[in-house]
């Protein structure tokens, strides 16, 4: 035997993730290669390794480099080692594929655990070898698929954690998912705004996602609307597990969600509701004011640009595009557009004596809805126990049904009914614990309406919409030579200008209705009297006669 023909190669295979990171699977399986060709006399020239490659596969990157060396080096007829007839494939058919391969490109396969021949009895036991390592493989996926199974029918998510979740071991429970933060925060506002209509379209959650730092991007540093669509249809993030494959029916996780169910519902209502306009790619945070302000002229939102004067530099202006407008492209600078707005906003401040007078009723609400708080846990309970009624008398008609269509109608039905117990639960369980107490609260709320001003100079974009939406109720009107028309604030805006101002008064005592004096009327005739009227005297008589 030549010194060429003494060559050999090895050939290893780790099927899992977890193997390739710990490293121990292909080092144990280069190592008794490595024996092998020692114990026969055999150079190992090349090693060639395919990790987290399922057995059950031919195609793989490396077996593909392997077959390419053994051809070009077929002459030398080089030896193919491997620890094990698993790690070539686990299963029949990838087997002999891969076996008539490596013959066909010039190689001999030899493995420490079998001796591979052409008779009928080696082959023989190379197939049912094959075979074993099959089903070991098809085994071992029906017993992980069990386990996962069994996990999620007790609530808990056995898949690999999805971005804003990160799997930690607890004592008791195994792997349970727990925020991973501060992605887990930057979804939870993304989720809560398209909700709450923050969030208009999900082209705004995307553009807000590729906004935050700390929020996975593609190598173009954006965000697909494949990944917005998925995060906004996973049911995990609102606390909840399903597999419907796997017959696993929508049920409370264990682990804790990033919104509640029914902010989850409310998501879907909008996925499959009326679709919105897209929002306009153009606003941004240097024309912060498009959109929200309309020609006091003809009532038509204003837009914004830049223009270039003969110096090349670029000046910022707001200006009606409507041709009808008397003011139709006649441009206002944004400078003073938005100092006016601002002193709008400074306007809005209510003084120190206005906010402790507003804490103090808002306490006097907080305590008033934690009394009735217990009332409406009872009245939530009532509800559950009347859907589960409910849904027990549509099992029985289910049961008793023939027909495949009435089948599929009542089933329907009872997803939904399900659905909307899960949503009943979840308020009962939330009910008289608030999240935060009443100073933390009033402190959030009171941070915004003692000052949005400074809101409004301090947040990028999305802060600056949220100061509008929620600070005036209308769009505002703005005359290019008057400035800003008395705008339209938010309710909790007008009542304290109307606390600040005095614009208020006490009811009548008459009562709350218009007041009208009524007339005396008459009803019954007085009784008739029996005493005679007095009798007119001559002299009474003369004198009205002299008068």
């Amino acid at each position: 035997m030549t010194q060429s023909q003494n060559n050999a190669v090895s050939y290893v295979r780790v099927s899992s993730a977890a193997q390739v990171q710990k490293g121990h699977g292909a080092e144990s399986q280069a190592a008794r290669c490595e024996q092998y060709a020692k114990s026969k006399g055999y150079t190992i020239v090349k090693s060639f390794a395919d990790k987290a490659v399922s057995g059950s596969l031919i195609e793989r990157p490396a077996m593909r480099q392997l077959l390419d060396y053994i051809y070009e080096h077929r002459e030398e007829q080089v030896r193919v080692i491997i620890d094990d007839i698993s790690r070539l494939a686990r299963g029949l058919e990838a087997h002999l594929a891969l076996r008539a391969a490596i013959a066909q490109a010039g190689g001999i396969l030899e493995s420490p655990s079998i001796e591979f021949g052409e008779d009928s009895d080696s082959q023989l036991i190379e197939h049912l070898l094959a075979s074993v390592s099959q089903h070991a493989r098809v085994k071992n996926a029906e017993q992980t698929r069990n386990r996962m199974e069994a996990r999620m029918r007790n609530g808990y998510y056995p898949f690999s954690p999805p971005w804003g979740f990160k799997s930690v071991t607890m004592q008791g429970q195994g792997k349970l998912l727990t925020r991973d933060e501060p992605l887990a925060s930057i979804i939870q506002e993304g989720l809560e705004g398209y909700a709450s209509g923050l969030f208009q379209t999900q082209a705004e959650v995307k553009r807000f996602f590729e906004g935050q730092p700390d929020f996975p991007k593609t190598r173009f540093g954006t965000v697909t609307n494949e990944t917005v669509n998925r995060i906004l249809n996973r049911v995990v993030y609102a606390g909840m597990v399903e597999r419907t494959e796997w017959g696993v029916s929508l049920q409370q996780g264990k682990h804790e969600g990033l919104v509640s169910f029914e902010t989850f519902e409310k998501i879907q209502e909008r996925l499959k509701g009326k679709a919105y306009a897209a929002a306009r790619p153009d606003i941004n945070a240097e024309f912060p004011l498009r959109g929200a302000v309309e020609c006091a002229d003809c009532d038509s939102p204003m837009t914004a640009s830049f223009s270039k004067s003969k110096t090349g530099a670029k000046h910022a202006y707001y200006m009606c595009f409507n041709k009808a407008c008397p003011s139709c492209r006649k441009s206002i600078r944004r400078d003073k557009m938005e100092g006016e707005f601002e002193t709008l906003l400074q306007n809005l401040v209510p003084s120190q004596k206005m906010v402790t007078l507003f804490k103090a009723m808002f306490k006097i609400a907080w305590n008033m809805q934690a009394a009735q708080s217990l009332s409406m846990k009872r009245d939530l309970q009532r509800k559950i126990a009347a859907s589960d009624k409910d849904i027990e008398k549509l099992l029985d008609r289910i049961f008793n049904a023939s027909n495949g269509t009435v089948i599929a109608a009542y089933e329907s039905k009872l997803e939904n009914l399900e659905r909307e117990k899960l949503v009943l639960m979840e308020k009962a369980q939330k009910t008289g614990k608030p999240k935060r107490s009443f100073d933390e609260m009033f402190e959030l709320a009171i941070g915004f309406l003692s000052n949005p001003r400074k809101i409004w100079d301090r947040d990028e974009l999305l802060g600056k919409k949220t100061v509008l939406r929620l600070a005036f109720s209308a769009p505002l009107s703005y005359h290019r030579e008057t400035g800003f028309r008395t705008p339209q604030t938010s309710s909790i805006f007008k009542a304290l200008g109307a606390v600040n101002t005095g614009n208020f008064k006490m009811a009548e005592r008459q009562g709350f209705e218009p007041w009208v004096r009524s007339l005396a009327q008459r009803f019954s005739r007085p009784p008739h009297s029996t005493t005679l009227a007095p009798l007119r005297t001559s002299a009474n008589c003369l004198g009205n006669h002299s008068h």
